[in-house]
């Protein structure tokens, strides 16, 4: 499973990109660096974009990659996403006033996006990958990941803030190669950091104690840009890795 990190932040500068990672040049994991990252031919070759909740940093590429591989594709990507986020999706990006419903064009047997709901919690089948939801905590549904090719497993966090389905299922998961884990805000902002539904150093490690490595590595992302050089002062000494732009990682 080859994971290549296109965007590891919790927002935008020139120097950041917002949450996006792609598996094996064709599972989009979250859609926050798409089309500023990937050429057009790369851009065509994604089949499927795991969307982990409907805000806006995550969600933002997809309007864009629609208008770009529209007539180059002979059949639709698919965004799965959970039930709430994709009824966010329908209702405030893709209703023909803040962007064209993609979903239904150019016709409605043969759009460019399709969307395809799973249930927060459930299993389910990504092309060649098996898929398990966890259901996180966040001020709108959010749902971590948990990826397998039948031979290595990753997993993402998504946004939250401390949690424990999450955990308890990565200690159930066996071959965990990775885990791609948010981190969004310094010490000195926890208040924002639980009211808002992320993490700081402090929290990550305590939310560490509950989870059972086995080998995996834990790598961070999310770091708000404005912050990133006193979030990685903070981290500096724990047994963590911060992703990135650019990073590929072979699992």
């Amino acid at each position: 499973m080859k994971l290549r990190v296109l965007g590891c932040h919790g927002g935008e500068l020139p120097t950041c990109k917002s949450t996006c990672f792609l598996v094996d040049d064709v599972l989009a994991l979250d859609a926050g660096a798409l089309t500023g990252t990937l050429s057009l031919d790369e851009l065509c070759r994604v089949d499927h974009v795991l969307v982990g909740h409907s805000h806006f940093d995550h969600v933002k590429d997809l309007p864009l990659m629609a208008d770009l591989v529209i007539g180059r594709r002979d059949k639709p990507v698919t965004i799965h996403a959970s039930r709430e986020c994709a009824k966010a999706l329908r209702e405030n990006m893709f209703n023909n006033a803040l962007w064209p419903d993609f979903t239904r064009i150019p016709t409605k047997a043969n759009p460019v996006l399709r969307i395809q709901t799973f249930r927060a919690g459930g299993t389910f089948q990504v092309g060649p990958y098996t898929v398990r939801s966890v259901p996180v905590s966040h001020p709108v549904e959010s749902c971590g990941f948990i990826i397998s090719n039948g031979k290595s497993t990753l997993a993402m966090s998504g946004d939250t803030g401390p949690t424990d389905k999450l955990w308890k299922a990565l200690n159930e998961t066996k071959n965990l190669k990775a885990l791609l884990l948010e981190t969004s805000f310094p010490n000195a902002l926890q208040s924002l950091a639980d009211i808002s539904g992320h993490l700081t150093p402090h929290t990550l490690g305590l939310e560490l104690k509950k989870f059972e490595r086995n080998g995996a590595s834990v790598m961070l992302y999310h770091l708000k840009p404005a912050f990133v050089a006193q979030l990685k002062k903070e981290l500096a000494s724990m047994p963590v890795e911060v992703l990135e732009l650019n990073d590929v990682f072979e699992f």
